[in-house]
């Protein structure tokens, strides 16, 4: 952690320099997905919006499919200034706050609707600025989905994942789940999944819709259920200092352009998962099943003990806050 605060320091002195007279300030969005994705159409608007927002004033240069630097690497980027913006997905900011694992608690939203309520809560925004001493400020949450589960035998209740290998991003808190389940986590990188499957080196993996259906899971597991066990979703983050030193307008007009980017993306990942779906459905090489409520309860309760275990990290507070935003009354 004394390396990361070391290069955030650095970056941020060389952010701050003062920039010739009249020349644009230049945003590097740096990610790792294909434009097509709900991240890259995203990154492309808020370049859209910022240039038209900040004529003259800023120039956002996108770089999509890693083009500058893969998932082990953008963290250390942005500390060093090399790129102003990423979008990593939730499960990676957890050396940085434990409070982010918060996400990947299972079965702890009821739907999407009620993660849109917590992200745009009191507690959910603090969760944007709770890396700010570490060098990184959140912009905005981006969602992709969520997360269903699949293997070659139907699972229907916690017993049905007993004994299987399943893949996961790098999460305690997700490997927990698996364990609880009576089953083993594997890590994998996102682009060794399909062979993972394939060759049976794991047994199965969750994911959204989009991303089984884009990936071709679907092709290798005859079994998919529609669990909406947990979120799978980004964060835009940002140098803090290089943000806090911007002057105000510039400020405001790429908050604007952040606002407009988030429903971009968060509507495109809302269309393409339902259309995934159906093409699944439609594909003929795979078995959707659908969680009965007396199935689910079964699923919650047998995960429940990873909150328990996770708590003290995360704190009781934060998930209460969440839980409350299952209601539509309560913020």
């Amino acid at each position: 952690m004394k390396k990361w605060l070391l290069a955030a320091a650095a970056g941020a002195v060389l952010l701050a320099g003062p920039s010739a007279a009249q020349q644009p300030i230049v945003i590097k969005f740096s990610h790792v997905v294909a434009e097509k994705t709900p991240k890259g159409q995203a990154a492309l608007k808020f370049k859209e919006e910022a240039e038209k927002l900040l004529p003259g004033k800023v120039k956002v240069e996108v770089y999509p499919s890693s083009q500058l630097f893969g998932d082990a690497k953008e963290m250390e980027a942005i500390a060093l200034g090399d790129v102003q913006m990423i979008a990593p997905s939730l499960s990676k900011f957890d050396k940085f706050t434990k409070k982010i694992q918060v996400f990947d608690l299972p079965f702890l939203f009821n739907d999407t609707d009620a993660i849109d309520r917590f992200q745009e809560s009191a507690a959910g925004k603090d969760l944007l600025k709770s890396m700010e001493s570490k060098g990184l400020l959140g912009l905005a949450f981006w969602h992709n989905g969520l997360k269903q589960i699949s293997a070659n035998k139907p699972l229907l209740v916690p017993e049905d994942a007993k004994g299987l290998k399943f893949r996961i991003q790098a999460s305690d808190i997700l490997a927990a789940q698996f364990q609880a389940l009576g089953a083993t986590p594997q890590k994998l990188a996102f682009s060794e999944v399909y062979q993972a499957l394939q060759t049976g080196t794991v047994d199965g993996q969750e994911n959204t819709w989009s991303n089984i259906y884009s990936q071709k899971f679907h092709e290798a597991q005859k079994h998919i259920t529609e669990s909406n066990h947990g979120a799978l979703d980004y964060m835009v983050v940002v140098n803090a200092k290089w943000w806090n030193g911007l002057p105000q307008d510039v400020r405001d007009g790429l908050t604007k352009a952040m606002t407009i980017a988030t429903k971009t993306n968060n509507d495109i990942a809302e269309r393409l998962n339902k259309e995934a779906l159906e093409k699944i459905k439609a594909s003929g090489t795979t078995t959707v099943h659908v969680l009965t409520p007396a199935q689910r309860a079964q699923w919650q309760k047998a995960m429940k003990p990873v909150w328990d275990k996770f708590e003290g990290q995360i704190g009781k507070d934060l998930i209460d806050a969440a839980l409350k935003s299952n209601s539509a009354k309560t913020n």
